[in-house]
């Protein structure tokens, strides 16, 4: 291996690689504790919840002593909402993938996978106990030699991983829903003489479900070994600059194109497109895809311009208003406002002069001012391991951003629209009334569903599932409004007595500190008026509170607020040409929220815990982007 290689490997023993927010590095817990997760109420009309999710989910009794004794963390990052029954595909998945690749691919040496449960519908999640330093000695060999050969190959692995989730994304989109048809094909009688309608609908299924499952080992492949460089990186600076911050050694990782930035920058494209065509008007004046097609279909340059718009779409439009783990946060693809509009407002800010381009010229020059000066710094010996690890996570910091886009955004909307084609066939047989409410059962139950219409199908009987599903469907709508009206705690268990783990704080945002201002609110004190999180993004901003709780409230933004959610998702890029400042309730320094908002030079906070219960749309509010700290400058009540 080479020096950083080497270097990864003890800082893995040392620091603990692992990208998931870790209870196993904490000291004796303290006599304040968050609820213990056995002693959870269930919300008024939310009897029965836990039939929504398998058991493997769920708190037992079987394992209340163990539990109970865990601290858990909330996976707000990725699941802020209630997680629909049929969703937790993406939760069992998403964990499977992190897990095995932790401990069984690259053995991880301080870190094996993470437990996680579901109540009351939020998902909650805790470190599986580190290994005692025995093992972790011997899991730091293996992990050697099996993260120091992708290292040192890197490009070219990650190459061959672009082509594998891309034939993934195509194999889901490419899955055929058989129609039932009355009868099969005459040319299955006399030449194919293979599997039937009836068997190929179950075997659909079950593909869809193989694709769901093994795209999340794809997902975790590279991303903890990316995180492990960068960590090796900021932990060289900590040791050589005590004094230096987090969001400074970010930004000298920073000004790296990635493709979370790509369908913005379409958007970009096309309203420039549609000034040299001269349609810039008709564009402005659609707001959904209906209009912008009867606006421009009638004339060459509209037809032209439309032409543009299909290639942008694919497969850039694939892009979730969420977080993706959602069947609900449909992508543009799906619904096209957010792009018009955005793209409407870009011809504006055109015809005004402005430059449409990121500052990423801006940003590369920072970032090399900043490593000059630390360069200097530095002594003659010292300089290798700095350029090397630097070097290392500028390589890998690409694929950490981009692995997004192509697994929680572009395959999971052909997923979710998949999922949504079977749906189609069982509503047209009678199961259920609408589309989406195949989301409301659980994968198991799906499948008894299709085995239901496939029986009957194959006899020329009646599948039953209209006179069983239904009413089920109908309670878990009611549960699941009753579950988002319910508060969920941050933090189950005991209160760690201390969070030292690097990736806890660096992309969950939990720090002692975090945790202090959660056990505060607990007992009903903490400012009204000051906020305090991380400095996601440089600058100081002052504006009107924009609080956007869902994706499909972000039509509201107006120009120069502040957006203030709960997390923010990269497809919501495009309203950052309107705001002056972000603030969320959730992520730390490598957030994606924080990373984008630094590649476009907009101020951010991002983790303050309690940003959208605390602030109101319209409050005049100060984000200091450089201390980490948000302002209320109006008082309360004066909304």
């Amino acid at each position: 291996m080479t020096t950083t290689d080497n270097a990864v490997e003890e800082n893995a023993v040392e620091e603990g690689a692992a990208a998931k927010p870790s209870s196993s590095d904490v000291t004796t817990p303290t006599e304040r504790s968050f609820p213990d997760p056995y002693e959870i109420e269930t919300p008024e009309g939310a009897e029965g919840w836990e039939d929504m999710y398998a058991y493997h989910n769920r708190f037992l009794p079987s394992r209340q002593a163990e539990d109970s004794a865990k601290t858990w963390f909330r996976n707000s990052l990725h699941y802020p909402e209630v997680s629909y029954p049929f969703d937790q595909v993406t939760i069992d998945g998403a964990f499977t993938g992190t897990g095995v690749t932790n401990t069984r691919v690259f053995a991880l040496p301080p870190a094996k996978g993470l437990d996680v449960r579901v109540i009351n519908g939020y998902t909650y999640m805790s470190t599986i106990a580190s290994p005692d330093a025995d093992e972790q000695a011997r899991r730091a060999e293996e992990f050697g030699k099996r993260a120091g050969y992708y290292f040192q190959n890197w490009d070219a692995l990650y190459a061959e991983w672009e082509g594998r989730v891309t034939t993934a994304i195509r194999a889901v989109r490419d899955i055929e829903v058989p129609p039932l048809s009355e009868f099969e094909s005459l040319e299955r009688v006399t030449e194919d003489r293979g599997p039937t309608q009836a068997n190929q609908l179950l075997v659909a299924y079950h593909r869809l479900l193989e694709h769901g499952d093994q795209i999340w080992t794809l997902h975790s492949e590279f991303l903890n070994l990316g995180y492990a460089a960068y960590l090796q990186f900021l932990t060289l600076c900590k040791e050589h600059f005590p004094e230096i911050d987090d969001q400074t050694i970010s930004r000298m990782v920073s000004g790296v194109d990635v493709l979370l930035f790509r369908p913005d920058d379409e958007l970009r494209a096309l309203a420039r497109r549609a000034e040299e065509l001269g349609v810039g008007e008709l564009v402005i004046a659609a707001t959904t895809e209906a209009e912008l097609l009867s606006n421009l279909a009638d004339s060459e340059a509209g037809q032209t311009w439309l032409s543009a718009l299909d290639v942008s779409k694919d497969p850039w439009f694939s892009f979730s208003y969420g977080s993706g783990m959602y069947h609900s946060h449909r992508s543009w693809i799906d619904d096209l406002r957010l792009p018009i509009q955005a793209i409407g407002d870009y011809i504006h800010r055109l015809r005004g002069g402005d430059d449409l381009t990121r500052p990423i010229d801006k940003l590369q020059k920072e970032r090399d001012e900043l490593v000059t000066h630390y360069r200097s710094l530095l002594d003659e010996e010292d300089l290798p391991a700095f350029n090397e690890t630097l070097a290392l996570s500028r390589t890998v910091f690409p694929y950490v951003e981009n692995h997004n886009f192509y697994i929680e955004h572009w395959f999971l909307t052909n997923f979710w629209n998949k999922a949504r084609e079977f749906s189609s066939l069982m509503q047209k047989w009678g199961f259920w009334n609408d589309v989406e409410d195949i989301f409301f059962l659980r994968r198991a139950e799906v499948e008894e569903a299709i085995v239901d219409l496939q029986m009957a199908w194959s006899a020329g009987g009646n599948p039953q599932g209209g006179h069983h599903w239904p009413a089920i469907i109908t309670r878990r709508k009611q549960i699941y409004e009753a579950l988002s009206n319910w508060n969920p705690p941050p933090a189950l268990g005991p209160v760690p007595g201390e969070v030292n783990e690097p990736l806890t704080i660096m992309l969950w945002g939990i720090t002692p500190e975090t945790v202090e201002r959660w056990l505060t609110a607990q007992d009903g004190g903490g400012s009204r008026t000051q906020l305090t999180g991380f400095a996601g993004s440089p600058g100081i901003a002052e504006g009107r509170a924009r609080v956007v709780l869902r994706p499909d409230q972000l039509d509201t933004v107006q120009d120069g607020e502040i957006l203030v959610s709960p997390v923010t998702s990269p497809s919501w890029t495009p309203v950052f040409g309107r705001i002056r400042a972000s603030v969320s309730d959730i992520g730390g320094i490598m957030c994606h929220a924080a990373i984008v908002s630094r590649e476009y030079g907009l101020p951010a906070v991002v983790g303050t815990g309690f940003g959208t219960t605390t602030i109101k749309t319209g409050q005049l509010i100060r984000v200091d982007g450089n201390a980490g700290t948000v302002t209320i400058l109006d008082e309360p009540t004066g909304v």
